[in-house]
């Protein structure tokens, strides 16, 4: 048989470790230590996201009395921990002098490792005005997250989305006659309709093509992307979103 020059050094780097292990004493056998938990510091801040596992309770206990159901972007101190029931609670201080038990799946923080994550699939996995949300509430919470091109492109596109819904409504509940009794202008009807109110109070502007009488979102989100992460598949998407967008504010209705 043929030994190349390859086979070779194998083979004597084999012999030189049997021979080595030959010459040490078996080695001992150490106990497994059981893989370290996150801890969670009291004093440390977080945000309600998930509310319908929000209830403020009395005592870390499912069966806890209610105090109060904290709405989604509720900023809360945790003052300790505790586990029952199965899960894990958090004592917390609500502002301005709230103090009780809540389930810590409610609560998300970049003090917990896997939050980043669990909050990135959470968006996903949402829908409707929800999911625009915890959108904003994920941007609030990890400005350098490595999940912040796909959720910043997928962010602008529920708003077209939403912008196309907020036309449609428009056009069905603004009356015509109405509008030209009082002599305002057209668009200012349009830009001043209730549905647009929710998107405005979370920093969410939209467009409206007067000669098309349609909403748009304002791009916003793609534009940061194309700015801060031009190197990303998602920049060369956000480009194509912005190109588009200037094309339907050019639009003229025929």
């Amino acid at each position: 048989m043929k030994f190349t020059p390859a086979l070779v050094m194998i083979l004597v780097f084999i012999s030189i470790n049997t021979s080595a292990q030959r010459r040490k004493p078996p080695p001992v056998a150490r106990p497994k230590l059981p893989a370290a938990k996150p801890v969670v510091v009291p004093g440390q801040t977080a945000v309600v996201i998930d509310e319908t596992l929000s209830v403020l309770r009395l005592e870390p206990s499912l069966f806890s009395a209610a105090i109060q159901r904290m709405h989604r972007g509720r900023t809360v101190q945790i003052l300790g921990t505790a586990e029952a029931d199965g899960v894990k609670f958090f004592r917390i201080a609500v502002p301005p002098a709230n103090f009780g038990w809540v389930q810590s799946d409610a609560v998300f923080g970049p003090f917990r490792p896997g939050d980043e994550q669990r909050l990135a699939r959470l968006m996903q996995a949402a829908t409707g005005f929800d999911q625009i949300e915890i959108a904003v509430e994920f941007f609030k919470l990890y400005p350098r997250s490595k999940f912040r091109p796909p959720v910043l492109l997928l962010f602008g596109d529920l708003l077209e989305e939403v912008a196309a819904k907020i036309t449609r409504d428009a056009s069905n509940k603004l009356k015509r006659p109405e509008m030209a009794a009082t002599g305002a202008p057209l668009h200012s009807y349009y830009l001043n309709f209730v549905s647009l109110d929710r998107y405005r109070r979370l920093g969410i502007a939209f467009l409206f093509n007067s000669s098309a009488r349609a909403f748009h979102y304002e791009g916003t989100s793609w534009k940061e992307i194309v700015e801060k992460f031009p190197g990303t598949p998602e920049a060369v998407e956000a480009r194509n979103r912005l190109d588009s967008l200037t094309v339907k504010m050019k639009k003229v209705e025929e």
